[in-house]
């Protein structure tokens, strides 16, 4: 039984991992909403996205998931005509970030719940863990 606990313990926490990273990639985002290129018609901050892949824990055969990888938004820049900035192409038009600061704040309110989600589940595994310990004695 206490076996079993551990391994559900081990499953939240691979979660908490995991939205961890998300919040660290989306918290880049947001610190470069703004971030444009110095060079003319150079592309500026591309939002990045976590993707996540589950897989077996060799140990103890349970499904946990992990980062699989971060990756580009390749959706298009928005586009603002601003012929004297130094980064503006030669019609005129400097590129923005594709990064959307409500998108992010979605992205950061749910990383955040589902972190929370796999808190609260860590810390009944250890109660019940505690409990069956109790009992044992």
């Amino acid at each position: 039984m206490a076996g079993d606990l551990s391994i559900s313990a081990d499953i939240a926490a691979s979660g908490m991992k995991a939205q961890a990273e998300r919040l660290k990639v989306i918290s880049q985002n947001m610190a470069n909403v703004d971030s444009i290129s110095a060079e003319p018609g150079a592309e500026p901050y591309r939002r990045q996205v976590v993707s996540f892949e589950n897989y077996i824990d060799q140990d103890t055969g349970a499904q946990k998931v992990r980062v699989d990888k971060i990756v580009k938004d390749m959706s298009p820049f928005e586009k603002k005509y601003e012929p004297n900035h130094p980064a503006a192409d030669a019609q005129g038009y400097v590129s923005l970030p594709n990064v959307n600061p409500l998108v992010e704040m979605m992205d950061m309110k749910e990383a955040q719940r589902v972190y929370d989600a796999n808190l609260n589940m860590l810390k009944t595994a250890r109660e019940m863990s505690s409990n069956v310990l109790d009992i044992l004695k």
